[in-house]
């Protein structure tokens, strides 16, 4: 499958530009990474965390498409431009305490190591006019998609969120550029 591509500003160029970034400078981001926040995770825990997460693009635009279909089911004026994706920092539980996890297909292996949590988010204008990204959930009300913040337990029994992705390590690491 050839993919298509993006055209913004009216040409292919404005899309390559954004979405390049130098590779030296790529390494020295995961070296910081690495060499300290990891480094002090590793330390604290006793562990060896993982310091990649990896997901097929399959599952990848799967998710986007059912934040795309949800969002229009509650309000069909919701454009592209108004919907994200943002990405928490997580941790797997303690293998102890996997049983937390019994409705979600992950590996015990994977206890205590980081992974993220992708939530979808909608542009929207707060109280003082200012746009800001909502984490959102359509599963929540009728009337809004936006889950403010200060609505402390209104927080939904489910959500639409990704999670697993392979985690290196334990994954093998031999495909990997920055190592």
């Amino acid at each position: 499958m050839k993919p298509k591509p993006t055209l913004e500003a009216g040409s292919l160029e404005a899309v390559s530009s954004t979405n390049t970034i130098d590779s030296g400078l790529v390494q020295k981001l995961i070296a910081n990474y690495r060499d300290n926040q990891m480094q002090a995770v590793n330390k604290e825990l006793g562990i060896t965390d993982s310091h990649a997460i990896w997901f097929d693009l399959p599952k990848l635009k799967k998710f986007i498409a059912c934040i795309e279909d949800e969002a229009a089911k509650v309000n069909p004026d919701v454009s592209e431009q108004d919907l994200g994706i943002r990405f928490y920092y997580a941790a797997y539980p303690k293998a102890e305490d996997w049983s937390i996890m019994d409705n979600h297909p992950v590996e015990r292996e994977y206890a205590e190591r980081h992974t993220l949590v992708m939530i979808p988010t909608l542009k929207k204008e707060d109280e003082t006019g200012e746009m800001l990204h909502y984490d959102f959930c359509p599963f929540t009300s009728e009337s809004s998609l936006a889950m403010a913040g200060k609505r402390v337990g209104e927080t939904p029994p489910e959500t639409i969120a990704e999670n697993h992705g392979s985690l290196s390590p334990p994954d093998n690491t031999i495909g990997e550029i920055f190592p």
